[in-house]
């Protein structure tokens, strides 16, 4: 099937939260652009989930009268690059907030995301900034961002940087009983 290109790719037909994803908030071939974005069956050489929302003409699966649906058996179980742990709730906050709002607000984490990437990942810790970005609220995330910015220094080894925000951001977790750790599916 082709797809339609969508309009904001940032979040997905399915609930994901596309634009924190440690393969889109990347370079190079693998690159993933987001739920049906530019040169998307090259990455994603089908998605149900997608094909059926554009089947039924709608963009979210929150629309569709028989959401959930068989399709989200277990969805929000186990992790793929991305955590599925909130992709209920974020489909949810979506559909009452409406969904300008939701992408505003996940524009904010975006924003709070590629800052932590450019300044404090030390090549190692994009994995865990995305997964903390996406399960905190986009408060928590600015909070951490703020206290980083006031409580390190420029010239810091990049290493020494990338620790403390890992730090703060699991503290912001810990409080929270979130863990920042993506969830595999057992064999």
């Amino acid at each position: 099937m082709e797809y339609q290109q969508r309009e904001y790719p940032l979040f997905s037909a399915c609930g994901l939260n596309c634009g924190l994803c440690p393969r889109y908030q990347m370079d190079g071939v693998s690159k993933c652009p987001g739920c049906a974005g530019k040169d998307f069956l090259e990455k994603h050489p089908k998605c149900g989930v997608l094909s059926c929302c554009q089947r039924k003409g709608i963009e979210y699966c929150y629309q569709c009268d028989e959401f959930p649906c068989k399709k989200y058996d277990n969805a929000d179980k186990f992790d793929s690059f991305i955590t599925h742990l909130h992709q209920f709730r974020d489909l949810e906050k979506a559909k009452n907030l409406g969904i300008n709002a939701y992408k505003q607000e996940l524009n904010e984490k975006i924003y709070v995301l590629e800052q932590l990437l450019v300044n404090y990942d030390d090549g190692r810790h994009k994995s865990l900034f995305c997964l903390a970005v996406n399960l905190l609220e986009a408060e928590d995330g600015k909070l951490v961002l703020k206290r980083l910015n006031a409580d390190t220094q420029a010239n810091a080894p990049r290493k020494e940087k990338a620790a403390y925000a890992a730090k703060l951001l699991q503290a912001m977790a810990d409080q929270q009983s979130i863990p920042l750790k993506l969830r595999k599916k057992t064999k």
